[in-house]
């Protein structure tokens, strides 16, 4: 039965529940607070499909690692210090999440997650000519030091065991491996599953392919209220008027605790700022996507560019560049990558996006128990662009009263009601 679906934001997350609902035959309309020309959170990331990281953020050692970095604003992971109860909140929450318990019980399914995800990237890169140029030529984790390598190599043990191919190299395999750039590395895993692409084009894509399916687009449409009838959802309220449909999605990234308050619902998420550097003319240009480990720094080709992104930063919705996490970044790439200088990076206008993170690590997917027809789609956090199309594809079945394809009863949005 054909439905009347309205999606609340216009993020990968949004417009890839639009293309698969549309595909279903329903009617979809999608809100957007900002205008058609964006740069949000989809647009400036690393753009990479993560197979790999089955590893909720929220696991062992995280809290440590987090407590010694926090007092150093260059440091990969940076909470501003302010007085907030919802941070309080959501960090205590995330204490209690980071356990080894958490991760036996999230991995398999964020492993089965990205896998599936994967799979659409490559279907949807068959449609369309692989106009955002998807690249499968896996992912290699740079070690600086032989501690770091030896750490890797646990993980990559754990992946193999899970059914994730991973390889541990030492350094001459790593630079065999990709010999369009230079390394200075004690070693790296290697990740054949995982790929890379431009967010920016893929954006691109899942917009043309969506308005060909009929897919309506109200931009500058903030949503002012959701209107309760009962149990359901019976008005979307914006600026420019009502909507009424017979599904509501919430897609709406970090914004989104902020408009399910209003009907009484809770689902903590702090927004997870994070940068990136692109150099349109870089000294050298691996051909694989990249992380370098300890610095917790992703770095993707994208055509003739290179990009450099990373860091989480705690600190509200706000989208203020902190000068120090820029530095953060420059100083740590001519660690691995030798040829390249902070001066490479002169003039180059940093990016930032808020990635929604919810305690645990893992998204909010499915159905709320309080409205029937409010669904939600958001709290990816940094694999938002990786399980963009899996996600899009489960709420369609969910919309559709189809069984979904993979058990989502980790994901409820009600977990932390």
């Amino acid at each position: 039965m054909s439905k009347d679906v309205v999606i609340i934001g216009a993020g990968a997350i949004g417009l890839s529940v639009a293309l698969h609902c549309a595909r279903k035959g329903h009617r979809v309309t999608v809100l957007e607070s900002r205008g058609a020309q964006r740069d949000g959170c989809s647009f400036g990331n690393a753009g990479m499909i993560v197979p790999s990281h089955f590893v909720p953020l929220a696991a062992p050692g995280m809290v440590k690692s987090g407590l010694k970095w926090m007092w150093n604003p260059e440091s990969p992971f940076y909470i501003k210090p302010r007085f907030n109860g919802g941070l309080l909140d959501w960090a205590i929450k995330f204490w209690r999440a980071a356990s080894a318990e958490h991760v036996r019980r999230s991995a398999p399914l964020l492993r089965d997650l990205n896998f599936a995800s994967r799979a659409l990237f490559e279907e949807l890169a068959g449609q369309t000519q692989n106009e955002f140029g998807l690249v499968t030529r896996g992912l290699l984790m740079l070690c600086k030091t032989q501690r770091g390598l030896d750490e890797e190599a646990h993980y990559a043990a754990q992946a193999n065991q899970l059914g994730v191919p991973a390889e541990v190299l030492d350094a001459r395999q790593a630079a065999t491996l990709d010999p369009g750039v230079t390394m200075d590395v004690a070693g790296a895993v290697y990740f054949p599953k995982d790929a890379h692409f431009s967010p920016e084009r893929f954006m691109e894509a899942l917009r043309r392919e969506t308005e060909k399916l009929g897919v309506a687009f109200l931009w500058n449409s903030e949503v002012t209220n959701l209107k309760i009838c009962g149990g359901e959802i019976c008005a979307v309220e914006t600026g420019h008027g009502e909507l009424t449909a017979d599904e509501i999605v919430l897609c709406g990234g970090s914004w989104s605790p902020a408009l399910v308050q209003k009907l009484g619902l809770k689902i903590p998420i702090q927004a997870g700022k994070g940068y990136s550097l692109t150099l349109p003319e870089p000294r050298e240009l691996p051909q694989r996507c990249s992380i370098f480990t300890e610095a917790r720094l992703a770095i993707t080709p994208m055509a003739t560019a290179l990009r450099f992104g990373g860091t989480m930063e705690i600190a509200g919705l706000n989208a203020d560049i902190n000068p120090a996490r820029i530095q953060g970044i420059i100083k740590a790439v001519p660690q691995y990558f030798p040829k390249f200088a902070p001066e490479d990076f002169s003039g180059v206008q940093p990016w930032c996006g808020l990635r929604p993170c919810s305690p645990d690590g893992l998204p909010y997917l499915g159905r709320t128990a309080k409205f029937s027809n409010l669904i939600l789609a958001t709290g990816h956090a940094m694999m938002g662009m990786s399980l963009s199309p899996i996600t899009g594809r489960l709420v369609s079945e969910i919309i559709s009263g189809e069984k979904p394809a993979l058990d989502l009863r980790l994901l409820s949005p009600d977990r932390y009601a």
